[in-house]
């Protein structure tokens, strides 16, 4: 026997046991669905007609919390896609329905710049395969255009729609709706066959027109999200410096912006008149507008320091970590500054670090070590403590790797783990080219992208 509407199950996650629910006391079922009478009552048509009601409205309450709660849980995403995800995830809940789909349209509003199915298993996904999304016509552009929930009982037979691609799972029942914000129509959204069997209802087509609403601002949300990140990381790489050719040093740099957007992370190099080259990589604590513009400051203070004097890179540090106090910039920051000048024989590399990770050295033909030495106090706890030197003499045609903590830091994984990981990529590419080594230490970064990141190499010339 195919069950009515009345007997289809709770959705997930609802504090109620279900549809027939049951009296806390005496432990039987307020409704009794097959027979219509109520343990106690009788045959009564009158009593049965009220607990039909009481049935129904149980139904109604059970069904308006699960849709309040998926409609809250929409705003716990701030990414477009996963916004996408939890919209046709919940209608599907909702209406108890096998497949669930949401199309997002373009800018000129005659195509799908974006299209989510869910349900679908490995087999009909691999039927699929290589098939392009919808592009709107049909049942699901006229949805679109409509402003009442389009039910239809069969697609094959309605007069609007264009039929299946190859592949495509069987698919009887519709029931769709636009997705709008102030009169704005951002997509549609739509879930095929019900798995009781039965025809999607008017009660069907309420609840998902509520959640098109719902699933319409969190996508203005997440837009408009997305648009102010966009900015922000073109902000962020405007105050990043353009490094320029330092010839005969071979220099490469990259940059990733955090999921949250804005961050603390620089780096810079630059050649001095006697010859040596200066690396720096930093990271101001911090993630929002009030970093960057720090870190943008201390960059500009840090360069006019290694530039003009002939100093070492302690010693310039420290320098640093006063001035900052003096013109009250309290921002904590972490700082690896490397001095590579020629000798008689090869380069010196000299450094000095302020509470940041130790720089990574690569020798040709793949080795790799990590300068381990005392690190020092971060910039602006406490500006009166001097910061040591060391000295670790280079090879020709090796490369110092620097990096700040997002390229390493998990919080599931330890931190040694990270930088074993950087160590063995950065090894296997000793020998290429330094945009190829910062590429694959990105792209392979152990880090969890949560935090943003910055890379620098800098390879001495082969003699």
């Amino acid at each position: 026997m195919v069950p009515d509407d009345s007997e289809r199950s709770a959705p997930e996650g609802s504090a109620e046991p279900g549809p027939l629910h049951r009296d806390a006391a005496a432990g039987e079922p307020l409704v009794t669905g097959a027979t219509g009478a109520v343990p106690g009552l009788g045959d009564d048509a009158h009593l049965t007609g009220v607990a039909e009601q009481v049935q129904e409205l149980v139904r109604t309450q059970v069904r308006m919390r699960s849709l309040l709660g998926a409609v809250l849980a929409l705003g716990q995403d701030l990414e477009l896609r996963a916004v996408l995800r939890r919209v046709v995830a919940a209608a599907m809940e909702l209406l108890d329905a096998r497949y669930g789909a949401l199309g997002i349209l373009d800018d000129r509003g005659d195509g799908l710049a974006e299209f989510i199915p869910l349900g679908l298993d490995e087999e009909e996904l691999r039927a699929l395969g290589g098939t392009d999304h919808p592009s709107g016509e049909g049942l699901l552009g006229l949805m679109i255009h409509q402003s009442e929930p389009l039910r239809v009982a069969d697609i094959g037979a309605h007069p609007e729609s264009v039929g299946f691609p190859p592949g495509h799972p069987p698919m009887r029942t519709l029931l769709g709706a636009a997705v709008r914000v102030r009169g704005r129509a951002y997509g549609n959204i739509y879930v095929s066959t019900r798995r009781d069997g039965q025809p999607f209802d008017h009660r069907d087509g309420e609840v998902l027109t509520a959640l098109a609403g719902a699933a319409g601002i969190a996508i203005e949300n997440a837009r408009l999200f997305e648009e102010v990140r966009t900015s922000a990381e073109r902000f962020q790489r405007l105050l990043l410096p353009r490094v320029p050719d330092l010839s005969p040093f071979e220099v490469a740099s990259v940059y990733r912006p955090a999921a949250a957007g804005l961050g603390g992370d620089w780096y810079d190099a630059l050649r001095l008149r006697d010859g040596a080259c200066v690396a720096v990589i930093g990271d101001v604590i911090g993630h929002d507008l009030v970093a960057a513009a720090s870190m943008a400051r201390i960059r500009s203070k840090l360069r006019a320091l290694v530039y003009d004097r002939h100093t070492s890179p302690g010693a310039a540090l420290s320098s640093l970590d006063r001035i900052l106090m003096a013109t009250e910039e309290d921002a904590v920051t972490t700082i690896s500054l490397a001095r590579i000048e020629p000798t008689g024989q090869g380069w010196d590399l000299r450094w000095s670090t302020a509470g940041h990770l130790p720089p990574l050295v690569l020798s040709p033909g793949g080795g790799a070590r990590y300068l381990e030495a005392e690190p020092g106090l971060p910039l602006g706890v406490d500006p009166d403590v001097e910061r040591p030197d060391h000295v670790y003499p280079m090879r020709p045609s090796s490369t110092v790797l620097m990096f700040t903590d997002g390229l390493v830091e998990h919080p599931d994984h330890p931190l040694d783990r990270g930088l074993d990981r950087v160590a063995e990529i950065a090894a296997a590419y000793a020998d290429r080219s330094v945009q190829d080594l910062c590429r694959a230490v990105t792209e392979g970064a152990p880090g969890d992208g949560h935090d943003d990141l910055a890379v620098l190499a800098v390879r001495v010339p082969r003699g």
